[in-house]
């Protein structure tokens, strides 16, 4: 995944890393992204395995055991400082929208 890439997140990219604070395997990445946006992110199967797999070459998550042919994953410190990183320009594009919306009423 070239550096630019990681700046800034996809939504599954996002969600995907702010899942795996906590181990999870593939499925229940995909049930709890689901369950936390109330369905307005929806994450294949294969997007899940592509992203999965270009974040563990990363080294931004790592497999931490394996349960019944289910990998288990979780987010690294580079992992966690990427996410961190997201959320806070997340936070500035909201407050600077707050800013310049609020003005107009």
């Amino acid at each position: 995944m070239p550096r630019e890439q990681l700046k800034t997140l996809t939504e599954p990219m996002y969600y995907i890393l702010l899942t795996l604070k906590d181990p999870h395997h593939g499925y229940s990445i995909m049930q709890e992204v689901n369950n936390r946006t109330a369905g307005r992110v929806k994450i294949g199967a294969g997007t899940l395995y592509n992203l999965l797999s270009r974040f563990e070459e990363e080294k931004m998550i790592v497999q931490v055991t394996e349960e019944n042919r289910r990998k288990v994953y979780q987010l690294t410190g580079k992992g966690l400082e990427v996410l961190q990183n997201e959320y806070h320009r997340l936070r500035q594009l909201v407050s600077d929208g707050m800013n310049i919306l609020e003005k107009r009423r």
